[in-house]
């Protein structure tokens, strides 16, 4: 394990912090100013076995304070955590904190078992963070056999070259960020960061600032100067997703940057420019959009240069075999166990069904099977609830309408245009499912498989060795909660928190505790 990084002018925190750590078995480095880190981290890009696993940062110190180092730090290396310690009341600085990235603050005095049950979820997080790095670099970019995602492959290979602005549509869950980020790794700028930012998943008064920056002093909390997500793609990439949802008076700011390059930050007086390509996505209908007055019609055309239509899952339902197989096989490595196999018969009636959630709701049911199918062979009866119940309605359906037409009779394809503004054709939508979340005639026999299931979950990970069963099944529990929540009020925090029976300023919190996109 790599060592954790202590940074403080304070001779007692450091030692206290030190003894308490390396009787947990957690190497640590110790550090009594920013310059120091910086000079370390720079000799650590030559010997990775010397980087920090987390970085633990008073806020004041000589030198430099916590919150400049995490901008730093930040900028270089994103998937560091960062713990920074605080004052109690030191509100303005708490927020700064998570404003800058930081994975949590440690209010000062600190309780030692908390701090060191917070620096250790920093390091499963980190460590998830390398496990998934080394799989997105192991696994293949993207998956698909139909003709609709060989048409977009063949997309993305004649953009190769280009540093045009691309304008991706489809439905939630069907895969956009991956075609950003494959558009991004075949360009000229592959060498170049890539950013991605959800513009519906920020509140409006905290999206401005995300995308553009901040001078020091600019809002309250503004301690130092932030360099939004333009300048930190300078040279790459930046990634729009759900476009559509961005605040009118926002639009109208991108569509100078997009014009010209320049912006200013929060509070700032002299102009900025960035060398950075857009990508912007949305599953919402812009012309629609751009008719009902919410969404400018001269950003749309600048956004709508060349358009990349990606298909739902159900219009490509022959991927689903070789989908199903791949996060079978990414969730067992997750896990650190064996790979589970799943039966013909099973596959056939999972690719029956509608996936309302795409791609990202396939990912998820396989990551289910792995925990809670019984067998090492997944058989139909394994298959989730919302599955099951589906193709239940279905058989029954289509016992009484004996000559319905099978669910692959009219599978629409993809289409992508390469003219500028050019419009896609409209395809036939496939026939919805029955609503996922409606309720099932038994729920009381739901609610105890559920159950079981949440047991069987619990007994694997403990035989795995685990030690932080409680805080990994809490935070999966919380972030589906608020994911699905989320889902429902197409991003809007305060409706989600009022729908889950929560505050505010709670959803926000665990939002950031969570690292929810």
């Amino acid at each position: 394990m790599k060592p954790i990084w202590i940074v403080d002018d304070d001779q007692s925190i450091r030692f206290v912090l030190e003894k308490a750590l390396l009787r947990e078995d957690m190497p640590t480095r110790s550090f009594t100013n920013t310059r120091e880190v910086l000079a370390a981290l720079e000799a650590a890009n030559e010997d990775e076995s010397q980087a920090p696993q987390v970085l633990v940062s008073d806020i004041r110190m000589p030198g430099g304070s916590g919150l400049e180092l995490l901008d730093k730090i930040k900028l270089k290396h994103p998937g560091l955590p960062v713990i920074i310690m605080t004052a109690f009341s030191d509100l303005d600085s708490a927020v700064s904190a998570f404003q800058g990235g930081a994975f949590e603050y440690l209010p000062k005095p600190f309780d030692l078992p908390r701090a060191v049950e917070l620096i250790r979820r920093a390091v499963d997080e980190s460590q998830r963070e390398e496990v998934a790095e080394e799989r997105m670099a192991a696994a293949p970019e993207m998956l698909g056999q139909a003709p609709a995602m060989q048409d977009v492959f063949r997309a993305i290979g004649r953009l190769s070259q280009s540093n045009v602005t691309v304008l991706i549509t489809g439905e939630s869950g069907s895969g956009k960020e991956l075609v950003a980020r494959a558009l991004h790794k075949h360009s000229p700028r592959t060498n170049g960061p890539f950013v991605a930012i959800n513009t519906a998943a920020i509140p409006k008064d905290l999206l401005e600032s995300e995308l553009f920056g901040h001078e020091r002093g600019a809002f309250t909390g503004a301690q130092t100067m932030r360099r939004g997500r333009f300048e930190q793609a300078d040279g790459g990439t930046l990634f729009l997703d759900e476009i559509g949802d961005m605040p009118f008076d926002l639009q109208t700011r991108l569509l100078r940057v997009l014009s010209d390059g320049h912006f200013y930050r929060v509070g700032g007086h002299n102009a900025v420019k960035a060398n950075v390509r857009v990508i912007a996505a949305t599953h919402q209908d812009l012309e629609q959009r751009v008719k009902q007055g919410s969404f400018r019609e001269d950003l749309f055309h600048r956004l709508n240069v060349i358009r990349l239509r990606l298909p739902a899952l159900r219009e490509r339902r022959e991927d689903v075999y070789s989908l199903t197989r791949h996060f079978l096989q990414q969730s067992a490595k997750q896990l650190g166990v064996d790979p589970k196999r799943i039966s013909d018969a099973a596959l056939a009636q999972l690719s029956t069904f509608n996936f309302p959630g795409n791609v990202r709701q396939l990912e998820n049911i396989c990551h289910w099977l792995t925990v809670m199918a019984p067998a090492q062979l997944i058989e139909p009866k394994d298959l989730p609830p919302e599955v099951t119940a589906v193709a239940s309605v279905e058989g029954a359906a289509s016992n009484h309408h004996p000559h319905a037409a099978s669910p692959e009779a009219s599978v629409p394809s993809v289409a992508v245009e390469h003219e500028p503004s050019a419009e896609v054709p409209a395809s036939q939508p496939a026939q919805p499912a029955p609503a996922v979340g409606e309720p099932v005639q038994d729920s009381s026999r739901n609610a105890e498989a559920w159950e079981i299931g949440l047991e069987h979950e619990a007994q694997a990970l403990l035989a795995a060795g685990r030690h932080d069963v409680w805080d990994a099944l809490s935070r999966r529990f919380e972030s589906r909660l608020i994911l699905t929540a989320l889902a429902s009020t197409r991003g809007r925090r305060i409706e989600a928190a009022q729908k889950l029976g929560i505050g505010r300023n709670t959803i926000t919190r665990k939002i950031q505790e969570l690292g929810i996109e």
